[in-house]
């Protein structure tokens, strides 16, 4: 029986219960479709499409050094592919089942018009598994981690096919470039070279994580350092499976490496929440903040604008700022700071960050993108309070920021010692940097009277 496997953000053969599954029936075509139009404004972001068109042609090749073919498309996923089941006779659609609304209204339009098999394997566990005791869905993450842990570890991953039969037929498709996803006029991406995309690089990734593994829950607070494992954008694209990682950690660290596999744990809790709230990523998951008094305007464009390009007069956020615009990436512990800053610094509505944050985050992810921008605005179901409001300078200070500074913000790498905090503090006026957009205890001000007139 001929079978396609719709790859999505499932972009490998080992552990891909949706490849097993076909390879175990006989021939089958995976097919990849750059389908703009099902999420609409959530279209894969610019710095994603980087990352896709590499790992694209990874996977392309992996699969014909098997005797495979990845046949890739543009349109309607779903028209696409019941086009070309009926083309090779396909009696079957293998996929890896995902959370995000517009692929779950996809998954359903599918399974009406053909035989849509789908499979698990994007999470450690599928949401709608770890249940309350009343059997009810988790919207709190502790008591999900700990419901999530009991159904730990995961099943052992799945060797990759040694062997791939694909059909004896002419089946037209689109040429990589076709779609289009390189930058060019100009190439921003040149920074990116810092990734490898694909299975091979991110078992490389790992291997390279695991010996820090160890020192992992105080080495990622610290910017300078970085102790995270630099998995994120893998995982998104599923070149790694999160069993994979699971048994691995657990394997190397034990119970020491539950910090970490806590991460992995909280991308699954983001899975949960875009399930049972599919329009999370744009609607505040506490009512009362639908009326807050965002700032808009010209000066409020003017500040988110300072923002977006790491020039707020705040050293750890325009680093952190800049680091994103660069490499794909920003530090985790930075991340947190940066958000926070525009949020309640600057009084600017969480979603404009988020929608940043989705077009130039290589790791960009629907469910984790809008529970982390809405855990930090304290408008999440889970959240931090809003009147809970970072400080960034005294957060640069306490996570030993100043080289991480030095490195993204070049204006400063000659200020020494506790001055690439805050220079201006320290009296020291910097060619090219700017002074502070507000300082931290107006804005602290502004931010709290925000809230209380809610």
């Amino acid at each position: 029986m001929t079978s396609i496997v719709w790859f999505r953000q499932d972009l490998r053969l080992a552990d891909q219960r949706a490849v097993a599954a076909a390879t175990s029936e006989g021939p089958w075509v995976g097919v990849y479709v750059l389908d703009d139009g099902a999420p609409g404004r959530w279209a894969t972001g610019g710095a994603q499409r980087w990352w896709l068109h590499h790992s694209l042609s990874i996977l392309a090749a992996e699969i014909s050094a098997k005797g495979g073919r990845l046949i890739l498309r543009q349109g309607d996923a779903v028209d696409v592919l019941c086009e070309l089941a009926s083309t090779i006779g396909a009696a079957r659609i293998h996929a890896i089942r995902h959370y995000e609304p517009w692929w779950q209204r996809a998954e359903a339009a599918l399974a009406k018009r053909t035989d849509l098999q789908l499979h698990d394997g994007g999470r450690l566990v599928p949401p709608a598994r770890v249940l309350t005791g009343t059997g009810g869905r988790y919207r709190i993450f502790t008591p999900y981690w700990r419901a999530l842990k009991e159904q730990m570890p995961p099943a052992l991953p799945l060797r990759a096919p040694e062997r791939i039969d694909a059909p004896h037929i002419r089946i037209a498709a689109d040429e990589l470039a076709d779609l289009g996803l390189l930058p060019t006029s100009p190439d921003w991406s040149t920074g990116f070279d810092i990734w490898t995309p694909g299975e091979a690089g991110a078992r490389a990734r790992l291997k390279n994580f695991l010996p820090k593994l160890a020192a992992y829950d105080a080495d990622r607070n610290l910017p300078a350092i970085d102790g995270t494992s630099g998995l994120s954008p893998h995982l998104h694209f599923g070149e790694i499976s999160p069993a994979t990682v699971w048994h691995h950690a657990a394997k190397v660290a034990r119970a020491g490496a539950e910090p970490w596999l806590r991460q992995v744990g909280w991308r699954d809790f983001a899975a949960n929440v875009v399930d049972i709230l599919p329009g999370y990523g744009g609607e505040n998951g506490r009512d009362s903040y639908d009326r807050f008094a965002w700032r808009t305007g010209p000066a409020a464009e003017r500040d988110f604008r300072a923002w977006t390009k790491g020039r707020t007069g705040y050293p750890i956020v325009d680093a952190g700022m800049r680091e994103l615009w660069a490499t794909g990436v920003m530090h985790n512990r930075v991340r947190m700071i940066a958000a926070s800053f525009l949020i309640k610094h600057l009084l600017i509505d969480w979603r404009r960050g988020e929608r940043w944050f989705w077009d130039t985050l290589l790791d960009a992810d629907y469910g984790s993108n809008a529970v982390n921008w809405q855990w930090v605005a304290g408008t999440g179901i889970d959240s931090n309070p809003f009147g809970r409001i970072m400080a960034p300078l005294l957060q640069s200070r306490k996570f030993d920021a100043g080289d991480y500074i030095r490195r993204w913000v070049p204006e400063l790498a000659q200020v020494e010692g506790d001055a690439i905090h805050d220079p201006h503090e320290a009296g020291m006026a910097i060619a090219g940097y700017p002074a502070p957009l507000i300082g931290h205890r107006e804005a602290r001000a502004r931010a709290l009277a925000a809230i209380a007139g809610n």
